[in-house]
């Protein structure tokens, strides 16, 4: 896997710093947002100096109970090739439900909902995979997410369902601590378990993020800064393996470059602190198989000597002394930053260990009745979504008030979403428009888009008299007619004269 080195999450609003930042070896971008023929300037130049860009897809839905959209797929790609990336990355995770499927209303989440760790899920899972790698030009890596809720009847833990996952696709994984420790909070879950579990060969980067805890609940907000037991469960893993990038994230509440760049040395000495760790353990191993050896008969030792010499050499400096776990773990460390990969690690390309030998040649075929697989799946997840964002009732099995705590996490999100892609809405509605929105939004779910959602919105709002001020109705009314048609509307000094005229007319 190619070593990416340390990054950031490249947001328009931190865009000028994170350019001006050091030791930033590639950044991260959400691949919705970016428009393959118009790239930001400031994406431009970095990839003019040599900084990778990875698109970061948000919508896919690969762990919905529907195919992939072969028109996503597609921007996917485009973008991927547009970058010149190394791979594309996406989410375990249904974004969306009902439909043809479960002959049911489509819904939109609008927000990345945890998959059921089940076999019809992971069937379906695995299938959707397979058609995404299909359609890229590049690999893919897929991300654990946060969940605030569980499915009842789970068959496999995390661990355990991600190992299968990328033993039966060959897909890579880009691992989120900061989401391990969400689920830990919230279903107490075990990050360190999770991550033996876990096939270390498949990583190809990890997420780093904040969050906060509000009445017993972790929200995976990116919007506050790292906490230290999320950099605990950096250095675990990083004792474990030696991870080809890590990323730091961070999506709104943006503090000064300063802070950023804080959290980045944060970052890396949680790395260095792993190493350290991972070299010692290395070293007691070597140790303890030293001891072995000299217990062995003098034949057994003859063959494995040599084995013990290129062990030897690869640590040894050139007067053959030792070197110290810390001295190895910041050669490692400043190899990554360097973006080689660590001493004795697999050239890119090969994979390492029983699983990486057999990945994705020799799994099982597509399941048979995946079909079936599907629509349970789907029905499941419709039943759930409803719940959620269109009120119906709460499916059996779910904690109901984390139900209730996900649904109102939901309606604030697409609240606050709504308000950065119309900007002009908060401004047109002042102090009423998060009151009106969220009343709207619990009679009236997500179909579409967040585009969509705020002409919703709009209509609405108009088709019941509101606003009561005239003038403010007034305001919306114009804002909604000139997004509502086919194409925006002339601003051409005859054509606005004519519209005054006929709004004139039908007053009377």
């Amino acid at each position: 896997m190619e070593r990416l080195g340390t990054g950031i999450g490249w947001r328009p609003e931190i865009a000028d710093a994170v350019e001006r930042m050091p030791g930033i070896d590639w950044v991260e971008a959400v691949a919705e947002n970016l428009c393959p023929g118009h790239l930001p300037d400031s994406l431009r130049r970095l990839r003019e100096r040599g900084v990778t860009v990875v698109p970061h897809g948000v919508s896919l839905g690969l762990g919905g109970a529907d195919r992939p959209d072969a028109g996503r797929l597609t921007a996917l790609a485009e973008r991927a090739e547009t970058l010149g990336s190394p791979l594309v990355t996406e989410h375990i995770a249904f974004v969306r439900a009902g439909g043809p499927l479960t002959a049911s209303p489509h819904l939109e989440a609008g927000h990345l909902l945890p998959v059921p760790r089940t076999r019809d899920a992971l069937d379906v899972l695995c299938e959707n995979v397979r058609i995404a790698q299909d359609a890229l030009p590049v690999p893919l890596a897929v991300e654990n997410i946060a969940a605030l809720v569980c499915w009842p009847g789970e068959e496999m833990t995390e661990g355990q369902f991600l190992y299968d996952l990328a033993d039966r696709t060959g897909v890579r994984l880009l691992i989120d601590v900061a989401n391990l420790h969400t689920n830990h909070v919230n279903r107490g879950e075990d990050p360190s378990k999770a991550l033996a579990e876990l096939p270390l060969e498949a990583i190809a980067y990890v997420h780093v993020a904040g969050g906060v805890e509000r009445d017993g609940v972790w929200h995976d907000s990116h919007a506050h800064p790292v906490p230290r037991p999320v950099l605990d469960i950096l250095t675990d893993l990083a004792s474990r393996v030696s991870p080809p990038g890590v990323l730091l994230e961070r999506d709104e509440n943006f503090p000064e470059p300063a802070e950023l760049e804080n959290e980045l040395g944060a970052i890396r000495r949680a790395l260095e602190a792993g190493a350290v760790e991972r070299v010692k353990t290395q070293l007691r191993s070597a140790a303890g198989a030293t001891a072995a050896r000299r217990t062995r008969p003098e034949g057994v030792r003859a063959e494995l000597r040599g084995e013990a010499d290129a062990g030897r050499q690869e640590r040894t400096r050139g007067d053959g002394e030792l070197l110290g776990a810390a001295a190895l773990a910041r050669r490692e460390v400043a190899r990554g930053a360097r973006g080689e990969a660590p001493a004795g690690a697999a050239r890119r390309g090969e994979k390492t260990g029983a699983a990486g030998a057999t990945r994705g040649a020799f799994g099982p075929p597509h399941p048979q009745g995946v079909g079936e697989a599907r629509q349970r799946l789907g029905l499941a997840q419709a039943a759930l979504l409803s719940a959620l964002v269109a009120g119906t009732p709460v499916p059996e099995g779910f904690d109901r008030a984390r139900v209730g705590v996900q649904a109102r996490a939901l309606a604030a999100k697409r609240a606050d979403v709504v308000a950065k892609v119309a900007p002009e809405l908060p401004v047109i509605l002042g102090e009423e428009y998060r009151t009106a929105f969220l009343g709207y939004a619990q009679t009236h779910p997500m179909t579409d888009g967040y585009r969509r959602d705020a002409l919703t919105f709009a209509e609405h709002l108009l088709s019941t008299g509101r606003p009561g001020d005239t003038r403010v109705r007034r305001e919306l009314r114009e804002w909604w007619l000139e997004r509502s048609g086919p194409k925006p509307r002339s601003r051409r000094p005859v054509h606005r004269f004519a519209r005054a005229t006929r709004r004139a007319l039908s007053r009377r």
